[in-house]
């Protein structure tokens, strides 16, 4: 069906994106009762969590059709590889967890790294991202002693999770606030992680909070940036 010619091109663009808004509720509803379980330690919390990405999943697939090829494939990368970070241990019970969720978050970052960078970036580096810069120094000198053989891949991690929340500030707000979200989840994770008396119990559902925000932020301004890229 052709879009109607009568339309401004914002009403075309509202009425293109509001689908993908109904498509984000299941991921939105099930975030929620994920970190509600966490902090309530039910037992399904483990299986909620699995869930998670092949949720935010729904919406890029709705919008598949407005997508060119490349960010599209990027995009759903950087999905499979936090799905498969967020069930590493319930996928690959016999490897080592740790390890294995670095390693798939970090293709993650790569991934998003990639999108942002070619396909969503609007503007120069804002000089405040130094900052970010200053994070990674300030995690190496804090949690390095604490992360023993680790310390290379704690390193590496933090590299490509700063250049994640770095060029995520090119993009559309929404992509700069998820990035910072999706970086504030994973140092309250480091900090439970290897320094785990220096945070109290709540901190385990703010990690889950900040992430599930962070992603849904992230997908949702990269679909608007490149819908309307497309329309």
């Amino acid at each position: 069906m052709q879009p109607d010619s009568s339309l401004s091109a914002p009403t075309r663009q509202r009425a293109g994106i509001a689908p993908v808004v109904w498509a984000f509720l299941p991921y939105a509803a099930v975030s929620l009762l994920h970190v509600v379980l966490l902090a309530m330690q039910h037992p399904l919390a483990g299986p909620t969590k699995l869930l998670l990405m092949p949720l935010l999943a729904l919406p890029v697939l709705v919008s598949a059709r407005r997508l060119t090829t490349a960010p599209l494939l990027l995009l759903l990368a950087a999905l499979l590889f936090s799905s498969l970070g967020d069930g590493a241990g319930a996928f690959f019970p016999a490897g080592p967890e740790l390890p294995l969720m670095l390693a798939f978050f970090g293709l993650a970052h790569l991934a998003y790294i990639a999108l942002f960078a070619r396909h969503l970036a609007r503007r120069r580096f804002p000089w405040w991202t130094l900052v970010y810069a200053a994070w990674w120094v300030a995690m190496i000198l804090v949690l390095g002693p604490h992360t023993g053989a680790l310390l290379l891949a704690v390193a590496a991690y933090g590299l490509v999770l700063g250049g994640t929340a770095t060029f995520a500030a090119r993009c559309h707000p929404l992509v700069a606030v998820g990035g910072a979200f999706f970086l504030a989840s994973d140092t309250i994770l480091a900090f439970r992680l290897f320094l785990p008396d220096a945070l109290p119990a709540w901190s385990s559902p703010a990690v889950m909070a900040t992430y599930t925000l962070g992603q849904g932020l992230i997908v949702a301004g990269a679909l608007v940036t490149l819908r309307r890229k497309k329309a």
